[in-house]
């Protein structure tokens, strides 16, 4: 376990080797371990200079004994200071008498405190100091012994891995004199050692934190800290983080791998190592984390003695944060040609995390070559590769020795080879000179190689003799015998041998043993056998005088016999050790004499060697001690199976100057060989022995061999000697289980397994898979080696073919791989592995099906996730495919080439089992179009999992963009200054707004993309622009020093990119060169810039920004008036990454006195006619007035008439006002008539002259076009399409206190001679400011037109409140673009400016009757306050003339600069002192208001827009009513209102005088009216009159009541008044006529009587008879229905409808029955359908609200007939009265219809209903009633007041377009209103 101690006195944390961290510097609490509090100095303070300490504390003191300390006060200051001080307030604590103290630079003062305490308990008391600067306190304490103990607040502990240990150290300090018993309480994982103990008297105690997490996470402790008797607490804060760090391992610089699975780790490979040797390597820990981590390596250990060639002598360790541990690993083979594996785990404290090294190594043998010394004829053998091999190498040495008397034959390495082949063929059994014989006789064939080979009939013969003889064929060539076996099995030592010898010996070893008497030697005996067929002569070589002798040293022995020899040996010396080597050559005898030799037969000699040992050691002398080595003791045998051998070799050194005899006792001689078993080793040499083991038992099994050393017992050494059986084995990974997850349904699913040879040797394997079963499942690899201790990973592959569960059982074969520890295969081993699996199909979804991501700036990159859900329980492989499609105004053929614009980074991947996997995309959109991308996803299966899948896959999702530009449109614009009078149409054309739009919103060129960012690109003062469009910037004319034209543009941003723009003048898109680079040569253009730029007289503020999605600015552009002439200035217009527009910015200077017109276009496009109109429209061309004095126009019609002349004197062009005045500031209105004959454009070039003015020739264009060619494509569009500003404002402006709901009105396409009705909202947005406004117009055409109620009003702050624009068309077709102007005053500055004019005036009366009389010598000194505004003006000029007369004598150069006013210097001069200047009036802010409609002529508004006829009302007294011709354009402004208020204008706007004579003629009036009778009288009578209009107050009882009433006074009456003539009786209709010839007074006086003679023109209109009223009403129907044939029909339509409309209750049944009979006296128009269908609809209650307001004219009607016939009434019988009342009756009924019918009426109720929707929308827009578009009550609370309204922000009434249209009602939206107040049913109308 790591364990990592850090201590806060020694070791800062800045030390420690992991990330810094500012928390972890803990202050040191203590610095040694000596109490603080004895050491450490008392902190003192600063106040003000003054250093002293900030309190004084006594500690040990005992009641009723005085303690004094002392307070020093010390001046660190340079300067002297005064200090007073105040004595304790308690009487327990006591100093000097307060006194002043001066305190000198650096000088002190001890002030002397003493406490004394009658009681035990704590004092608390005060010193104050006062300085000049300030006053400071000084505490006194005296505390009582008690507990207390001090520790920090907070601590940090360094971090540290989960299952480590991290610790710091602090201090316990004991401030009380008390011993204090303490204990902390701290939670898991923290521990403090040691958690309690007893703190003495001002001690310190060292506690340790300890710091062990288990889960990594940021731990947040509180440590409580319970102390003293009362158990007090003190709490420290603990904070520690814990990490989970993971270790990885790897050879030397090498990656590291991150499996922890056998097999798939980090290989460390040794390489080839030689048997015996050591390699040591290193493997590397790395850990990643900011932590320390300790490990432990696990080596699986084997048991002994059956150890790991691999050894790793560091089990445990830690690895440093971000660091790395290197741990050597070495390496020892022991057995050659194996591969040795093994594994190391390294593992973290609990096993939280495992990596794995696999080490591999192997063993490989020698190689041997041989070097050839020719000249001294000797070979010497080198070990290549510096191994010891455990095969034995055979060397033949071949050499011919000859004497002068023998001559052999010489032996060559050919004849090695020939021999070995002939002996394999047994052959060299037979002397040469046979085979020779042989060979000549046939018997023998030489072959190619020069081999002997007998002939094929005695190869016959011989097997025949072998079979017989039970010997073994003879192979045709010599075997490949290993040479161990070869070494071990030659016959010598045991039976067995590979080749029969042709000469062999008795005894092979002999041992002479003890001599101990040198001369009584007895010699031993050999014999040797030839076994050849031919005679052998042997020669031993052991020389004369060797200790070592054989007799005889040569002899012959004969076939097949044998020969018997002695060995003598003779030593020399006594207690001595001898051994040695015999040897002896043997050949046939034939071959003595090289000319008895057939090099074809020829038969090399064979050796023989004999070892012999002896001692002559005597009794008492001790055997030589052998100095050797053994290279091991305890071997353990190579792993081998039950049939085989395994060799060992041991390597015994002599290490000393003596020679070693050994000797291997024998045993287990059938298991266990050593070989030589006895030998010698001379000194500094060493003999390798060789141990040859055939292994019985499965189990280890131990042998014990005795090694003899120098023939004695007391040097045997034992040797040990291990060896087992094994058998093939290996583990399977899970207990023989392999689970496959769900797979889907063709597809493929992988899965590593692993298997384990667990035994010491290489192991074959091979996987059997059934038919049936390779369908589905097949490994990788199904056949190899597994080496020993090897994990092997096996990759299964499951491919299910259905939707199913699969159980498997493959098998495998194990078995031993062959060689010397396996001669054969041995049997096979079978294991069974259970497979289990699932097959199903699978289905991918996203989880979107339609991701949408906006607008994308073309050329930047857009990311976005693509979530695929796989629900299923089986991953699946797939692949996505992507379908692009681009949509918009664009080629389709060409977009179809664009690239690929959706990128993912993988078009293919698996998904797991119920699972999500997030795929990032990218998008990059090129054009400005709707980019969608079908995104479809194909699983890679072999089946057809859905038949309707197409190639591509099914659709996932769907991705859609918009490549967008950043755009800004402009959206409002606002006038201000000089050019504050033009409309916001006019300004809309001059700025051309409409074509900025329309280029703003198109995709920028390629060479606008150049310069994607403002940047400064151009060396020359005009830059080049790199865009094709230009807009012009029009800020109109104004007269030199007139105030600045000021343009506020608003500009917004759309869409839902940002957009960056930026207004770059010239001068901004220049380098910046040095001043040297200048050449100072200019041309007149970048002169006239630079004056431009110098003096300012553009401007643009701001300059640039920056616009997000949804936002608005508003940009100011300047225009300043100061030099005359034309400015023009190129002014690019860039957004970044977008357009690039060249604003050229035009101003005129129009100099003073001086006429100038503003011609806003010098080619006018008049709205296209139709050819077949009869009425064609007037249209308006607008001449603007730029300069201070009013112009005088004249149009030449010259050309006008020359195009009539060429259309068959047809006027295409007429001008209906050729001449007029314009005055400044103001526009005229041009009328034009364009009637074309032809369906072609029209064009003519008309000069218009300008009194003392400049000329302009101005081109107007028409075109005409046939309805009948066009079809529905001729159709009218609404007149507000053809103008481009919009209706609301949108820009605020600075000071603007009023604000219009409706910037534009349009009443669209209407007909002539109709009234239509608009209402605008008015609101006062200010807070505290009362403001009124009055409305006029620019000419009298707009007033002839318009009408606007009220005229003029006030509005208090945050009210609002509505005008009515009224629209009466003229009788001809016109268009109409007119513009009404609203002037607002602030109350507050008129109120100003009205005091401060009068109290001018008032001055100026008062200077202009006194004078001064002053004295002479004070004229100079003294200066009058106020002085007349003349006399001053005077005193200048004065001053001024005798300045220029003195200077006039001096001719001085004309100025550089030519001198001018400029509008900064007039309005900054500075008024003369001592002069009170007129006061300026207020000026208005104006807003504007556009009308526009279009009229159309009856016939051709039925029939282009036969669905809007009934909407309109037909104003049939406007028919006969001509026009007003005599206004002229560009006169002086008119009101637009009633007559009442035009007079209320001219009053406000009168003189004094006017004001006392109107006053005065008024009072008289009045005092007339009050003295007249008949005016008294009518007042009376006129408040008896019943109320008009209103339901409510009507009844069918009180109406019959009247009736009768009415008649029976007239009755009466006219008994009294007419007398009767009895004798002149006629018949009734005759009295009828002569009665309607009698002319009455309207006002039916009674004592008048009527003249029949004389009747007037006025009398008509006052006296009315049944007859007379009958011819009217049928002569005024006659001429309406001339007058409206073909138009009155809609207006009586209209009328009828509007009282169809108010008609919803059923008149009394009196009048139901009458119905038949009065229909039949319905006038019919002239196409004799009814006129108006009221008359055959039952009265509504309109109609019962006007009959009760006209009762008096048919009463007044009836009392006069009755008066005419009250005389005949007497003498008429019942019968004649009835019919007379019927007839009275009906023509009373008739007057009636006729009344409704008259226009008068119709206008009447027009204006009803209008007035009722009013009063409505007023109400609406107040609160007190709720529009809505559904039948539907909506209750509101009361409203208080209707004037105490919220103020509206300039965001409340700027609403959007959309916004407006919901808001106007239409006659839809009053489907049902309810009021604010139940109690009233009805509102009431307002007369306005």
């Amino acid at each position: 376990m790591l364990t990592s101690s850090y201590s806060m006195k020694s070791v800062s944390f800045q030390g420690i080797g992991l990330k810094t961290y500012s928390k972890w510097n803990v202050p040191s609490l203590a610095s040694t371990e000596i109490s603080r509090r004895k050491k450490s100095k008392r902190i003192k303070s600063n106040f003000f200079g003054i250093e002293v300490l900030d309190h004084l504390e006594w500690l040990n003191w005992d009641p009723g004994i005085e303690s004094t300390k002392h307070l020093i006060l010390k001046n660190v200051q340079f300067k002297t200071q005064k200090l007073k001080y105040s004595s304790p307030s308690t009487e327990f604590f006591t100093t000097l008498f307060p006194q002043s103290v001066v305190l000198g630079a650096g000088t002190s003062y001890s002030l002397p405190v003493t406490f004394c305490a009658l009681e035990k308990k704590d004092y608390e008391d005060c010193i104050v100091f006062e300085t000049k600067t300030g006053s400071f306190t000084i505490q006194l304490r005296a505390s009582l012994p008690s507990h207390d103990v001090e520790i920090p607040d907070w601590l940090c502990i360094p971090p540290c891995g989960v299952y480590e240990n991290s610790e710091v150290t602090f201090y316990l300090h004991n401030n009380s004199q008390l011993p204090t018993r303490f204990y902390f309480e701290v939670p898991s994982p923290f521990v403090l050692v040691p958690s309690n103990g007893i703190l003495p008297p001002w001690d310190d105690y060292k506690i340790k934190v300890q710091f062990k997490p288990e889960t990594p996470n940021i731990f947040d402790a509180i440590a409580i800290c319970k102390f003293g008797d009362d158990k007090s607490e003190k709490y420290l804060k603990l904070e520690a983080t814990a990490k989970y760090p993971h270790l990885l391992v790897s050879a030397l610089n090498e990656e590291s791998q991150t499996s922890s699975q056998e097999d798939t780790q980090s290989i460390l490979n040794f390489g080839h190592v030689a048997v015996g040797s050591t390699v040591m390597k290193f493997m590397e820990i790395h850990n990643f984390s900011v932590v320390n981590s300790s490990f432990q390596i696990m080596h699986n250990q084997h048991p002994a003695p059956l150890n790991s060639e691999f050894v790793c002598e560091v089990s445990e360790g830690t690895v440093q944060a971000s660091g790395r541990y290197q741990i050597p690993i070495m390496f020892t083979p022991q057995t050659v040609g194996t591969q040795s594996v093994d594994y190391f785990h390294v593992v973290r404290p609990n096993n939280s995390s495992t990596s794995v090294l696999k080490t591999i190594g192997s063993c490989k043998g020698t190689n041997y070559f041989q070097q050839d010394k020719a000249k001294l004829k000797q070979y010497k053998i080198t070990n290549k590769m510096s191994y010891k091999a455990p095969d034995p190498l055979f060397v033949d040495l071949i050499g011919t020795c000859h004497t002068d008397q023998l001559t052999p034959a010489i032996l060559k390495p050919r004849h090695i080879e020939l021999y070995r082949t002939n002996m394999v063929r047994g052959l060299t059994f037979y002397p040469p000179d046979i085979l020779s014989m042989m060979l000549q006789e046939g018997k023998l064939q030489l072959l190619a190689d020069g081999t002997l080979i007998l002939a094929p009939d005695q190869c016959c013969m011989i097997a025949e003799k072998s079979d017989n003889e039970d010997y073994p064929t003879a192979p045709i060539l010599f075997p490949n015998i290993p040479s161990i076996v070869e070494y071990f099995d030659d016959g010598i030592q045991n039976d067995v041998t590979m080749f029969p010898p042709h000469v062999s010996v008795s005894e092979r070893k002999l041992d002479f043993g003890k001599c101990l008497e040198l001369s009584q030697i007895n010699p031993l005996p050999l014999s040797m056998t030839n076994h050849t067929k031919g005679k052998v002569t042997v020669l031993w070589t052991s020389p004369s005088g060797s200790i070592f002798t054989v007799v005889p040293q040569t002899i012959d022995i004969p076939p097949l016999k044998s020969m018997a020899f002695r060995i003598y040996f003779t030593p020399d010396k006594l207690n001595m050790l001898y051994a040695a080597e015999l040897e002896c050559f043997a050949y046939y005898k034939v071959i003595r004499d090289y000319r008895l030799v057939d090099d074809r037969t020829f038969c090399p000699p064979w050796s023989v060697t004999v070892s012999v040992q002896a001692n002559t050691f005597q009794p008492g002398h001790e055997h030589f001690i052998p100095k050797c080595v053994l290279e091991s003791l305890e071997v353990v045998l190579p792993a081998v199976n039950e049939k085989g051998t395994i060799y060992k070799t041991l390597l015994l050194k002599n290490t000393g100057n003596m020679v070693i005899t050994f000797s291997v006792e024998k045993q287990h001689e059938s298991t266990i060989r050593i070989k030589p078993d006895v030998g010698f080793v001379l000194p500094q040499t060493h003999q390798i022995l060789t141990v040859r083991g055939t292994p019985q038992n499965e189990s280890l099994t131990k042998h014990t061999v005795l090694l003899h050393l120098n023939a004695s017992e007391k040097f045997n050494q034992e040797i040990r000697l291990y060896s087992m059986v094994e058998k093939p084995q290996i583990i399977l990974d899970g207990n023989g289980y392999l689970y496959f997850k769900p797979t889907c349904v063709g597809t493929l699913s992988e899965r590593s397994y692993l298997i384990k040879n667990v035994c010491r040797m290489p192991l074959y394997f091979q996987w059997k898979i059934s038919t049936a079963n390779s369908r589905v499942l097949s490994v990788q690899p199904t056949f190899g080696i597994i080496q020993a201790n090897e994990a092997l990973t096996q990759t299964w592959s499951f491919y299910p073919q259905e939707q199913r569960k699969y159980f498997l059982k493959p098998y495998i074969f194990i078995w031993g791989v062959k060689g010397p520890h396996c001669p054969d295969l041995g049997k096979k081993i079978r294991l069974t592995l259970r497979v289990v699996g699932e097959g199903s199909k699978g289905r991918i979804t996203a989880e979107k099906d339609h991701i949408h991501l906006g607008d994308i700036l073309i050329g930047n990159i857009k990311s976005d996730d693509l979530v695929l859900v796989n629900n299923e329980p089986c991953s699946l492989n797939f692949e996505l495919n992507v379908k692009q499609d681009i949509t918009g105004l664009c080629d389709p053929d060409e977009v179809v080439k664009d690239p690929m614009a959706f990128k993912v980074k993988y078009h293919h991947g698996t998904i797991p089992a119920r699972s999500k996997v997030c795929f990032r995309f990218t998008v990059r959109p090129v054009r400005r179009l709707r980019y969608t991308w079908t995104i479809s996803s194909k699983i890679l299966s072999a089946k057809v999992l859905e038949p309707d899948e197409s190639k591509e896959g099914k659709p996932l999702c769907r991705v859609t963009a918009d490549g967008v530009y950043p755009m800004i449109f402009i959206s409002d614009a606002r006038c201000l200054g000089s050019i504050s009078g033009i409309s916001k149409q006019q300004l809309w054309r001059l700025f051309s707004l409409d074509t900025l739009n329309e280029y703003l919103q198109r995709d920028p060129t390629e060479s606008e993309q150049l310069y994607q960012v403002p940047t400064r690109h151009c060396m020359s003062r005009c830059p080049s622009v790199s865009t094709p469009v230009m807009v012009d910037f029009n800020f109109g004319a104004a007269p030199i020093c007139a105030d600045p034209s000021i343009v506020l543009l608003m500009i917004e941003n759309k869409e839902m990119t940002p957009a960056d723009w930026a207004f770059l003048f010239p001068k901004d898109q220049q380098l910046d060169v040095e001043y040297w680079a200048e050449t100072g040569e200019f041309n007149p253009t970048e002169l006239h810039e630079m004056r431009i730029d110098d003096n300012r007289l553009f401007t643009v503020e701001p300059k640039s920004g920056c616009l997000l999605p949804g936002q608005r600015e508003t940009i100011q552009l300047t225009y300043r008036h100061e030099y005359t002439g034309t400015d023009r200035i190129p002014i690019v217009l860039k957004l970044s990454h977008g357009r690039e527009i060249l604003l050229n910015f035009i101003g005129i200077t129009v100099p003073k006195d001086r006429c100038y017109i503003h011609f806003l276009v010098t080619h006018h496009k008049f709205a296209p006619v139709c050819i077949s109109t009869s009425n064609p429209p007037k249209q308006i061309y607008e001449l603007y007035n730029g300069g201070s004095v009013r112009v005088i126009y004249d149009i030449q019609l010259d050309s006008v008439k020359d195009v009539k002349e060429q259309n068959y004197n047809h006027p295409i062009f007429q001008c209906l006002n050729p001449r007029g005045e314009i005055q400044p500031g103001m526009t005229a209105y041009i009328e034009w008539i364009f009637s074309p004959l032809e369906a072609r454009s029209y064009s003519v070039n008309v000069p218009i002259h300008i009194l003392n003015g400049d000329s302009a020739l101005v081109t107007f264009t028409g075109i005409g076009y046939d309805a009948r060619v066009l079809g529905s494509s001729a159709s009218f569009n609404d007149p507000s399409s053809y103008f481009g500003a919009p209706p609301i404002q949108r820009a605020p402006v600075l000071g603007q206190l009023m604000f219009l709901s409706e910037e534009r009105i349009s009443f669209g396409n209407v007909p002539v001679f109709t009234k239509s009705s608009r209402m605008i909202f008015l609101y006062n947005v200010s807070e505290t400011e009362d403001i009124s406004y009055k409305w006029y117009a620019m000419s009298v055409h707009i007033t002839e037109v318009l009408n606007v109620s009220p005229v003029c009003g006030v509005l208090h702050p945050g009210d609002s409140t509505h005008c009515i624009v009224t629209l009466r068309t003229h009788k001809n077709p016109c268009f109409y673009d007119l513009d009404l102007i609203c002037e607002v005053y602030s109350k507050q500055q008129l109120t100003q400016y009205q005091k401060e004019l009068q109290d001018w005036e008032k001055e100026k009366e008062r200077q202009e009757v006194e004078f001064t009389i002053t004295e002479r010598g004070l004229q100079d000194c003294q200066q009058p306050v106020f002085q007349r505004q003349c006399c001053k003006d005077m005193h200048r000029i004065y001053r001024k003339s005798q300045r220029e007369a003195s200077i006039m004598k001096y001719k001085t150069l004309p100025p550089i600069k030519e001198p001018k006013e400029t509008w900064e210097g007039q309005h900054s001069e500075k008024p003369t002192p001592g002069t009170w200047p007129k006061p300026t009036p207020v000026k208005p802010f104006l807003l504007h208001l556009g009308v526009t409609a279009r009229s159309h002529s009856m016939e051709e508004y039925h029939k282009n827009f036969p669905a809007e006829v009934s909407k309109h009302y037909i104003l049939r007294n406007l028919i006969s009513e001509p026009l007003s011709s005599s206004s002229q354009p560009g006169c002086k402004e008119k009101t637009c209102g009633k007559s009442e208020n035009n007079s209320a204008d001219c009053l406000l706007s009168a003189s004094k005088e006017d004001w006392k004579l109107v006053t005065d003629i008024i009072t008289t009036v009045l005092r007339c009216l009050q003295e007249d009778c008949h005016f008294q009288h009518v007042l009376v009578e006129g408040t008896a009159e019943p109320i008009p209009y209103y339901r409510q107050f009507w009844s069918e009882d009180a109406e019959e009541l009247a009736l009768k009433s009415n008649e029976l006074a007239k009755s009466k009456d006219a008994d009294a008044s007419q007398v009767q003539e009895s004798d002149n009786i006629q018949p009734i209709e005759t009295k009828k006529e002569q009665i309607s010839s009698i002319p009455v007074a309207s006002d039916a006086g009674g004592d008048q009587e009527p003249d029949n003679t004389q009747t007037t023109d006025a009398d008509i209109e006052l006296t009315l008879t049944v007859t007379k009223h009958r011819d009217s009403v049928q002569d005024q129907d006659a001429d309406n229905s001339q007058r409206n044939e073909g138009e009155g029909e809609e207006a009586s339509t209209v009328a009828d409808s509007s009282d169809d409309g108010l008609s919803q209750e059923l008149e009394n049944t009196q009048q139901t029955e009458t119905e038949d009979e009065l229909t039949s006296n319905i006038p019919r128009s002239s196409d004799g359908v009814q006129g108006q269908e009221l008359d055959d609809a039952q009265p509504t209650e309109a109609e019962e609200d006007v009959n009760s307001m006209t009762s008096a004219v048919p009463d007044a009607n009836q009392s006069l007939e009755q008066a005419g016939n009250e005389t005949e009434e007497d003498w008429l019988t019942e019968e004649m009265q009835a019919s007379l009342s019927a007839i009275r009756m009906e023509e009373q009924l008739a007057r009636r219809r006729n009344l409704k019918r008259i226009p008068e009426f119709c206008d009447f109720l027009e204006s009803i209903l209008e007035n009722t929707l009013q009063n409505i929308l007023i109400e609406a827009s107040r609160g007190e009633v709720v529009l809505t578009a559904r039948p539907r009550v909506i209750s509101l609370p009361p409203v208080t007041s209707r004037t105490t309204l919220e103020p509206f922000s300039i965001q409340d009434i700027s609403p959007s377009k959309e916004e407006l249209d919901r808001s106007i009602p239409t006659s839809e939206l009053f489907a049902e209103v309810e009021f604010s107040n139940p109690e009233s049913p009805e509102a009431p109308l307002s007369s306005d």
